[in-house]
């Protein structure tokens, strides 16, 4: 069972329902429109079809995938009601996001102690841009590791903003776990390898550790984020584990256009879309399973600690597609 097991998996469906509630019914009303007065499948009803994925932030490239195999199936299975139009697009985009899936429906897979019985940290690298909830996402994971029963440790390495490092602290905190900080502007790579050191010295489960925010040239980016990862490796070889980046689902397309640059910036392994339920455009988890060879790990779906979960593709297409 994964670190968030201890939910039972009707309250964390019942939390993915309540946070896509606001894409759900902005595309069930587009579609509504769209279908109304017509009763077959055609390309009048694939070119609205079209419209409306596209104005639901899934991208146009991922959108004509999508109308394309409709259509395919259409002129193949002699689908042509237009009551079959939810199905039909419930398949294919389950479909699309499970063949662009790189592993199951697992949490991030912490060692056990090594063979000489201390215990080799975890390290996680979360990168993203301001404002995107990236120190939220780290807070919340830290509580879920712990309750699972691991140990933890922060890394204030967003050391240009006082706010990310004073943010961090009030995390650490709340969720009762130790934090290496060393104030603002201080090298990030310093704050980095002291919090791997010392999270390999004091035998911790899991280090957790916070970069800087600022989205600039890809040459100024990937020079930071290289920095950051090679002071790492030097107390701990392999660190870091995983580089987790988190980006913002109420942003829309401007989460791909970030993602884009972080991912030609660095070795991002996994991501964390957050915000979910605050916006109705949902519709952008499409597109990101779609376009990147990188697995969605956690989605965002409300404000409470207990609102980060597993990204599982079958249950966000289910309660996407659920009628009220």
């Amino acid at each position: 069972m994964g670190i968030f097991g201890f939910f039972s998996k009707k309250e964390n469906k019942e939390k993915l329902d309540q946070g896509l509630e606001k894409t759900k019914t902005s595309i069930f009303s587009k579609i509504s429109k769209a279908i109304i007065g017509k009763s077959k499948i055609d390309e009048d009803v694939l070119d609205e079809l079209e419209e409306v994925l596209i104005s639901s932030d899934v991208g146009v490239d991922s959108t004509i995938k999508i109308i394309d195999r409709i259509r395919q199936r259409v002129a193949k299975e002699k689908y042509s009601n237009t009551s079959e139009l939810d199905f039909l697009l419930r398949d294919e985009i389950s479909r699309m996001i499970e063949e662009n899936r790189q592993h199951s429906d697992e949490d991030f897979n912490v060692p056990e102690k090594s063979l000489d019985g201390k215990k080799i940290p975890y390290v996680i690298m979360v990168v993203g841009v301001n404002g995107v909830g990236k120190t939220t996402t780290i807070g919340k994971l830290a509580n879920q590791f712990k309750q699972k029963g691991y140990s933890v440790m922060l890394g204030a390495a967003d050391t240009f903003r006082a706010a990310a490092v004073e943010q961090l602290r009030i995390w650490s905190d709340r969720v009762g776990v130790p934090i290496v900080e060393k104030g603002m502007n201080v090298s990030p790579a310093a704050v980095a390898f002291d919090a791997v050191k010392e999270a390999k010295e004091q035998n911790v489960d899991v280090v957790i550790v916070d970069t800087a925010g600022r989205l600039q040239t890809k040459v100024n980016l990937m020079a930071e984020l290289s920095n950051i990862k090679r002071a790492m490796t030097k107390p701990l070889e392999g660190a870091p584990h995983e580089v987790l980046l988190v980006l913002d689902a109420s942003t829309g397309q401007n989460a791909i256009q970030q993602a884009k640059a972080f991912t030609e910036a660095t070795d991002v392994t996994s991501l964390a879309l957050t915000k979910l339920d605050g916006t109705a455009k949902g519709g952008v988890v499409i597109g990101i399973c779609d376009q990147f060879k990188i697995p969605v790990k956690y989605i965002g779906v409300g404000e409470g600690i207990d609102h980060l979960q597993i990204f599982n593709p079958r249950e966000f297409v289910d309660s996407l597609f659920k009628k009220s």
